[in-house]
């Protein structure tokens, strides 16, 4: 092969190489679901909790009592059973559990949320709006 030539080829596995590394995927922080948009407003009530479905709920209001502090799932359905959580999840865009403490709320994301656990002080009759990435302001 001549030295022009070789040149060339060289030349162009370069110019390769380099558009391969400007169109691979660039990698990211995020879990490995994808998150989906929800917006919700949680309420501690003198016995349990309300929920407004906002945004990205296929409901507006859920309301319950938490006994024996036991989580309450709650996917983008509704209430799902705590124990039945997997199956939920597969049904769901999101899915995270959520419980009442004295002070406030407890939250652990299951599918479809940034967060792994969130928790919040919140006093009786208050609320506070989270989406898929934490605690918001409406």
């Amino acid at each position: 092969m001549k030295t022009s030539t070789k040149r060339y080829i060289f030349a162009l596995v370069i110019v390769l190489l380099t558009q391969v590394n400007y169109t691979l995927p660039a990698q990211s922080n995020q879990p490995t679901d994808e998150l989906q948009g929800f917006k919700i407003l949680v309420e501690k009530t003198a016995d349990g909790i309300k929920l407004q479905g906002i945004e990205g709920c296929s409901w507006t209001d859920l309301a319950f009592n938490l006994n024996n502090d036991r989580p309450q799932a709650i996917a983008e359905y509704g209430m799902a059973d705590f124990e039945e959580t997997k199956k939920a999840s597969v049904d769901s865009d999101f899915l995270f559990t959520i419980i009442r403490t004295e002070k406030g709320i407890v939250l652990k994301g299951h599918k479809g949320t940034a967060w792994t656990d969130l928790s919040f002080t919140l006093s009786n009759n208050s609320t506070q709006a989270i989406n898929e990435m934490g605690m918001i302001d409406l």
